[in-house]
């Protein structure tokens, strides 16, 4: 997997004229599979919660719906974003000529009805949370509100989203499906709340390697505003803050939680991340782009450490 996220600057000439590739780099490859992990870990906290049998069926629409949602949002940020990209990131196909404006376009459109259509069809929890992710995503990156001109409201956006829309309405959606018929358990409520202060540290820290394009084309980000010394302390600390909390929070009882188990990855995670962020050089553009890829990996393991601590409860 680590091949995925090395700088696709050093990607092979045989690769680029590759249409399935472009379409991969399109689809921003780290988000997809934060998405995918997202829906396939809150289905298990689900059926291990509700002390069910798994079927797969509903799992898999659910998959593809977020998956085109997804597509549709970052494939919209980039139709709008081309001038922007070819500063700050000329490897996505738009920016590099590998796909047309008018591609571009058709994919969003196929992917953002596709979403549409297959939430609709699969319940209302799951229509009502990719309609609002779209609704936001559409808000984010589209004149003449585009909100990822103002750092505040981008990076509500950006962590709104992805930390309690996601969360709270994949777990509601699959309850609805397993007709398990419960509220929102201890668990849910832990791992939304750290990942929503988790993909805080994200939105602000994915702005650091970004600055001369965004500064060109007038996109204020925090890093603009106080530096990239600053906001790559502030995304330091707090994703320190997370794991401490979720360190304490585990020493208290949380139902249907192996609390050793969590306790003991997140102090791992939190020393690791510590010895990862020393070797980071702010002067070059590679290693910040390369730390903000490792904390995309810290979050991905969320969704594998917590469903691994109520299947070991």
């Amino acid at each position: 997997m680590s091949n995925i996220f090395k700088p696709e600057t050093s990607t092979p000439q045989s690769l680029i004229k590759n249409p399935l590739y472009s379409f991969w780099k399109f689809s921003r490859p780290h988000t997809i599979i934060g998405t995918s992990l997202s829906v396939w870990g809150l289905y298990i906290i689900a059926v291990a919660v509700g002390n069910t049998n798994p079927t797969l069926l509903p799992v898999l629409g659910a998959w593809i719906a977020c998956l085109s949602g997804n597509i549709y949002i970052v494939g919209l940020n980039q139709l709008e974003d081309v001038e922007i990209d070819r500063i700050n990131k000329p490897h996505l196909p738009i920016a590099a000529g590998e796909f047309s404006h008018k591609t571009g376009q058709i994919i969003v459109g196929i992917t953002g009805i596709l979403a549409l259509v297959l939430a609709w069809l699969l319940g209302p929890f799951l229509l009502g949370m990719v309609g609002l992710s779209l609704a936001i995503g559409t808000a984010y990156s589209l004149p003449p509100i585009r909100l990822k001109r103002f750092p505040f409201w981008a990076a509500m956006c950006i962590f709104g989203v992805r930390g309690t829309i996601v969360n709270l309405g994949l777990f509601l959606h699959f309850s609805w499906v397993l007709k398990i018929n419960q509220s929102i358990p201890p668990v849910v409520w832990a791992l939304t709340l750290f990942i929503l202060v988790f993909t805080f540290a994200i939105a602000i820290f994915k702005d650091i390697p970004d600055m001369e394009g965004d500064r060109q084309y007038n996109i204020t980000t925090f890093t603009i505003t106080l530096g990239q010394k600053a906001v790559f302390n502030l995304a330091l600390w707090v994703l320190t803050a997370c794991y401490l909390g979720m360190i304490l929070a585990g020493l208290f009882p949380i139902d249907g939680v192996n609390q050793l188990f969590l306790i003991s990855t997140h102090v791992g995670l939190l020393a690791l991340m510590w010895w990862r962020s020393r070797s980071v050089d702010l002067q070059d553009k590679s290693s910040i782009a390369n730390c903000y890829q490792f904390i995309w990996k810290l979050f991905y393991l969320e969704y594998l450490i917590f469903p691994a601590a109520c299947v070991l409860r």
